[in-house]
């Protein structure tokens, strides 16, 4: 499946570097040009889009609320 367009505006785009694999849930790290984006998903769905350590993807994030910390 090709993604050609999607809704998300926050979007970044990169290669995974790590996946901590568990039996329901697992972390996916996502090495992108502004930092690591970690994603939690059902495992199921690692195996279902074949997810490896440096696969290229791209993390849609999409929330309702966003917190700012100010850094001293």
């Amino acid at each position: 499946m090709a993604i050609s367009e999607i809704n998300v505006r926050n979007q970044f785009r990169g290669k995974i570097k790590e996946i901590i694999a568990g039996p329901v849930v697992s972390e996916v790290d996502v090495e992108t040009a502004h930092g690591i984006v970690t994603s939690v998903i059902t495992s199921r769905s690692i195996q279902d889009l074949d997810l490896k350590v440096g696969s290229e993807v791209i993390a849609p994030v999409k929330s309702t609320e966003v917190s700012i910390a100010k850094i001293q």
